[in-house]
């Protein structure tokens, strides 16, 4: 077995385990290719840019995913931390650009509990006077 580098990236309720091995530039997420699991417009190239923006090619490493948990953009911006998490495991000297990038840092924000008397978080039932 082939030596990898793995990180783990979480967004909302997703969690993302990522693995970068040496190799050709197979891309694959729960044993799907990238675009056929992130099918909607900007997600593939939104996860790719974590290996853009350390100024590498795509094509020098295997990736492999397994993520579960969340919905579509959190499951995307998971694997995109967990990725750049993996990247600089792997070489410190990209942190500065992937840092400059802004795909280091957590995005802590979740779902707001819902309080008792009201419809949500923060929505009240509408008010009658009468």
């Amino acid at each position: 077995m082939t030596q990898y580098t793995e990180a783990t990236g979480r967004r909302k309720e997703s969690t993302a385990r990522v693995r970068i091995y040496p190799g050709s530039g197979n891309f694959t997420v729960n044993e799907k290719p990238l675009e056929d699991y992130f099918t909607r417009a900007g997600d593939a190239p939104a996860i790719l840019n974590a290996i853009e923006a350390t100024g590498k090619s795509a094509s020098a490493f295997d990736v492999t995913v397994k993520v579960q948990g969340g919905g579509v953009s959190g499951q995307r911006d998971a694997v995109k931390l967990g990725l750049a998490r993996a990247l600089v495991a792997e070489d410190e000297t990209v942190r500065t650009a992937l840092r400059a990038e802004g795909l280091l840092t957590r995005d802590a924000r979740v779902k707001e509990r819902k309080k008792p008397g009201l419809k949500r978080a923060r929505k009240a039932p509408t008010y009658t006077k009468r």
